[in-house]
């Protein structure tokens, strides 16, 4: 697909061109086979630990959106996978430098060219987005659907980073549990299930 189908596509919604352009999921869980996982949220609270270094002896990390990374003591340095919402200013791109991006938003119109076709890009399907959706009744978080993919995986380990589902907000905006559209609490008590029915699963 050339930039003006994928606008085409994008313009009318077409999912199947779009998916075209996808790393077929079952090749996505399949890289994570065996894996210890570090996801990293963007909780403020994390920038007050020192998890920077069990972070990147992850087999993989992952972060999320825009990724900030305000000391490599709490945050570590490394991304390998990025789980996208939202359009990443190119300052950012160069940045974080991720090896993969996954774009997790049901908004198609907000994906860009240059994230379609980066090497191993990764289209998350509608269906399995507005499934986790009705389970949590609201639009789940970017975070809560990578922990979702995660755990439909072999992986060995994953570990959460930065997830304290708004309590101490984020360190990528200002806004307040109120404007945002999520249930954090509804989030909350479905990861808390998770891991209490997952021992692969731990949350720092």
């Amino acid at each position: 697909m050339n930039r003006l189908g994928f606008l085409i596509a994008r313009t009318l919604r077409n999912e199947t061109a779009l998916q075209s352009l996808s790393v077929p999921q079952s090749d996505l869980l399949a890289a994570l086979k065996d894996k210890h996982v570090a996801l990293v949220g963007n909780a403020r609270a994390l920038a007050q630990t020192g998890h920077g270094k069990r972070i990147d002896n992850a087999d993989l990390v992952i972060r999320i959106n825009r990724a900030p990374m305000p000391a490599a003591a709490s945050h570590g340095t490394r991304t390998d996978w990025l789980a996208l919402a939202t359009r990443l200013p190119d300052a950012d791109r160069d940045r974080i430098a991720p090896a993969r991006i996954l774009w997790m938003s049901p908004k198609r119109k907000r994906l860009d060219w240059q994230t379609a076709t980066s090497p191993g890009f990764y289209l998350h399907p509608l269906g399995d987005y507005q499934a986790l959706r009705d389970q949590l009744g609201a639009p789940p978080t970017t975070g809560a659907m990578m922990i979702a993919l995660i755990t439909w995986s072999q992986m060995a380990r994953l570990e959460l980073f930065g997830f304290d589902f708004f309590a101490s907000l984020s360190l990528s905006g200002r806004r307040t549990a109120e404007q945002v559209p999520h249930d954090f609490s509804q989030e909350s008590a479905w990861v808390q299930e998770l891991i209490s029915s997952d021992r692969r699963i731990i949350r720092h």
